[in-house]
């Protein structure tokens, strides 16, 4: 990997972390999730602008990931209304490839590695440290369900959208109808939950969930492009230094308490990332 790919998934790793640090910042996070969903619609009609629709057996899977991301973006958002970045991140980031990674081998037959199963045991190590610390350090602990959820959800998404891309052959529009659904069906569930209040943002919550929704699109376009330039497996392990980002912003920008057990816990759980992506 070159000095000028690896610079770029660095900053798509803290590109990633920032977006999520905008939502946590915002006044009301629904709001703030609400304006960077309707920011990923633009970009997605912009991209299938000009291509054919996907074809008809690729929609189930369209809507199954568009439902998926709704659920992911309702669990992160209340995550974030309770618990801080630096510890809802590291869970709801890490989480997702343990997953992903005992999904896969028992319902898509891979084939585990040694160096996997060491990954798995020490992100779990690293996940339960991170959520051991929330009853220790007198955090509320409802914050736990919800970032165990958008866990479950990454995971989800990942492993739909994965079958989902292959089979469409557009990645693409595939990505851009995605986009597009999960503004569809987050926006009425939103507005049924919360009222029309969801929608009185400030100039500046307006600002922040579309700058938001501009560094998610930019991190994920950055990412599949150095992934057309350098190893898949080099590139995804290495973009998880996003947690460590997410630690870094919350306890800098956020004033987060930073004890030496979460700092533990964040290397745990980048670690046993990069060694399951390896």
């Amino acid at each position: 990997m070159s000095l000028g790919i690896l610079l770029a998934v660095l900053g798509a790793a803290f590109l990633h972390a920032g977006w999520n640090a905008l939502i946590k910042t915002g006044g009301d996070k629904q709001t703030g999730m609400l304006m960077l969903t309707l920011g990923h619609a633009a970009i997605g009609a912009v991209g299938v602008a000009l291509r054919p629709l996907p074809a008809p057996e690729v929609w189930p899977w369209l809507i199954g990931s568009g439902l998926i991301h709704m659920a992911y973006q309702l669990f992160l958002a209340y995550a974030y209304e309770h618990g801080d970045l630096s510890r809802v991140y590291p869970i709801a980031r890490g989480t997702a490839p343990l997953i992903v990674t005992l999904v896969g081998a028992v319902v898509l037959a891979d084939t585990v590695s040694v160096t996997e199963y060491i990954g798995i045991f020490v992100l779990g190590l690293g996940i339960m440290a991170m959520a051991r610390g929330v009853f220790s350090s007198g955090e509320s602990r409802r914050m736990l369900p919800f970032a165990l959820g958008a866990a479950v959800a990454t995971a989800g998404y990942s492993l739909v959208d994965g079958s989902g891309a292959r089979l469409s052959g557009d990645a693409v529009a595939y990505v851009g109808w995605l986009l597009i659904l999960s503004a569809v069906f987050y926006v009425p569930v939103i507005l049924a939950l919360r009222g029309r209040r969801v929608l009185r943002a400030t100039p500046r919550g307006w600002g922040l969930g579309l700058a938001a929704s501009a560094a998610s699109y930019t991190a994920y376009a950055v990412v599949v492009w150095a992934m057309t330039q350098a190893p898949i497996a080099l590139v995804t392990a290495l973009r998880e230094t996003s947690i460590l980002f997410a630690v870094l912003i919350g306890w800098v920008l956020f004033g987060e308490p930073m004890g030496r057990g979460k700092l533990v816990a964040a290397g745990l759980v980048v670690s046993g990332v990069i060694l399951t992506r390896l």
